[in-house]
Parts: C-alpha cells; structure tokens; sequence
C-alpha cells in the first residue's frame, strides 16, 4: 500500500490507533466513494473494531492513502 510522507508522518503519528489494513479494507470495499474537486478519491467503510466509519482520502490514483480518520458524521 503507497502512502503520502504526510499520511505517515503526520497522520499516524496523531492517530496511533489507525490501522493499514483497515484503510486498505476500505478502498477496496467502501460503502460510498466520492472524488472532490482536487482530484482527490474520499473512500468510506465501517470498522467494527472500533465501531465507527472511516473515511480515507487517497490521491488521484485511488491507491496512495493521504489521511484516514474515523467520520462522526457519516450516515450509510
């Protein structure tokens, strides 16, 4: 899995809790995926480990992670 210098050194170290294959999971089956303005792909997909939905942003190419974090606001 690529990921951004910025996902790994600012991402994960504010949220030491996140894990790769649940970002990985994510991507290759979201519940939603969405691309924004820039480009940018936003993947969804629930985490029963931490009970929450996660959101990962990759870049263009839908592959390399740029940040991950666990979305409040969410509704399947």
């Amino acid at each position: 899995m690529k990921m951004t210098r910025y996902f790994k050194e600012q991402v994960l170290r504010k949220r030491p809790y996140i894990k790769i294959e649940w970002c990985e999971r994510v991507i290759e089956r979201p519940l939603r995926r969405e691309t924004q303005q820039d480009n940018r792909i936003k993947f969804w997909g629930y985490i029963p480990e931490i009970g929450k939905y996660l959101r990962v942003i990759t870049l263009e190419d839908g592959e390399t992670i740029h940040n991950c974090f666990p979305d409040r606001d969410f509704k399947e």
